[in-house]
């Protein structure tokens, strides 16, 4: 079994059941809404106890909830044809130097990390369309020189 079709198992029971994220987030428990739903789609793994609670949740065998704890192969196909995951690769195409330039001003050479990593995001009412915020928090990590 791939890892994908258990993600399209539980996509298929998540619209069966009308399920939201919020409500599947509150349900599996652990951590926040953006990891939950990372793991949900293969991006991140489960604890036991989550994977447990998951598999409950959506019908899952006894493999398929071994495959939610096993460390995912994380990442997409580049670019992607979704328009808009393709927009965040558009804002690092325009303003990733920018981003680059400020940070290392900043903090030094270095990276922001993706695995000590923080993300929230809301949706912002406004008269002429609401908007989307997130927040970004990663640890910055210094490059060592030997």
């Amino acid at each position: 079994m791939m890892r994908a079709e258990v993600t399209e198992k539980i996509l298929s029971a998540k619209r069966l059941k009308g399920l939201t994220w919020e409500e599947i987030a509150a349900k599996i428990g652990g951590t926040s809404k953006i990891i939950v739903t990372a793991a949900c789609l293969g991006q991140m793994k489960m604890t036991r106890e989550q994977a447990a609670k998951a598999a409950e949740l959506f019908g899952l065998g006894q493999e398929e909830t071994l495959l939610l704890q096993e460390v995912p192969y994380r990442g997409s196909l580049v670019p992607p044809a979704d328009p808009l995951i393709y927009r965040f690769y558009e804002l690092v195409q325009v303003y990733g130097t920018t981003w680059k330039e400020l940070i290392q001003e900043e903090l030094g050479d270095g990276i922001m990390s993706a695995i000590d990593f923080d993300m929230s995001l809301e949706r912002l009412p406004d008269q002429k369309g609401d908007r989307v915020k997130i927040g970004m928090s990663g640890k910055f990590l210094a490059y060592k020189t030997y």
